[in-house]
């Protein structure tokens, strides 16, 4: 699956210009929704100039998707990543119509993640909840990199997939050797507060490794009114591979990415 894009650099972003890669769905419709995509990486990814293969998905979905590069002005490290996706969030919230995007002032606006990404995307719409209530339409969380103590049951399978030891050295960098980890922006998972929060979409898998953390989280949402579209996918799918990991079967998660976004814009918009 792929969608055609542009690459194009931000100006004006609170933290300073940003390079980003446009992706366009095909058949874009009048005010498509407008995505600003956080790429995973375990924390440790600083490099924006490559395909990202979630962002197509989503743009396949009909969606206008800013890959933007978050990471390699500060290399991952809290809180400056943090306020750079925040920063690109709010600049997109505030200029929606009149980007170059095909973007509109009534275009619903999502930040969305996979894995570390997932993590950041959620740090983000919190901040977004707190400084500009009511721009976020959505958070789109994809097996999302929650717990920096790595605990739950499903994490086991991390050392076949190859992540444990990628994972270990992405939040020490992150956090810097878990100074941060109180703070709710930099682990959401921790959050007490997380009512008021734009509506999620949750997506994990049965052989992922973040499987636990990620339902966990979504469970934790709806528990505190934030409406919320889980999905597992089933196992066999090359999941791990949506993060850099080791699977034995085919990638095709692709295609449900797509759906999966879909039926949540459909939610959004009811």
């Amino acid at each position: 699956m792929s969608a055609p894009w542009k690459d194009v650099v931000l100006e004006n972003v609170p933290t300073g210009p940003v390079a980003a890669r446009i992706y366009n769905g095909e058949g874009l419709k009048k005010a498509a929704p407008l995505v600003l995509y956080l790429h995973g990486g375990a924390f440790l990814d600083t490099d924006h100039a490559t395909n990202r293969p979630v962002a197509a998905s989503l743009a396949e979905a009909g969606a206008i998707v800013v890959a933007a590069d978050y990471t390699s002005c500060n290399q991952n490290a809290f809180p400056k990543v943090l306020e750079c996706a925040y920063g690109i969030l709010a600049y997109l919230s505030n200029k929606r119509n009149m980007l170059a995007l095909g973007g509109a002032k009534k275009s619903l606006l999502f930040v969305a993640g996979e894995e570390s990404g997932g993590n950041v995307a959620a740090g983000v719409a919190l901040k977004a909840r707190d400084q500009i209530p009511g721009s976020l339409d959505g958070q789109v969380l994809i097996s999302p990199l929650l717990d920096p103590f790595m605990g739950s049951k499903s994490f086991l399978q991390a050392e076949e997939s190859g992540m444990r030891e990628r994972w270990t050295e992405g939040w020490n960098r992150y956090l810097g050797f878990l100074g941060g980890v109180c703070h709710p922006y930099a682990a959401p998972r921790y959050c007490s507060r997380l009512s008021g929060l734009a509506p999620a979409l949750v997506l994990t898998a049965e052989d992922d490794p973040l499987r636990d953390e990620s339902m966990e989280y979504g469970s934790r949402l709806k528990a505190a009114g934030v409406r919320v579209r889980q999905q597992v996918l089933p196992a066999g799918t090359g999941w791990p591979t949506l993060y850099g990991g080791q699977s034995k079967d085919r990638a095709s998660w692709q295609q449900d990415i797509c759906c999966c976004f879909k039926g949540f814009v459909e939610d959004v918009q009811a």
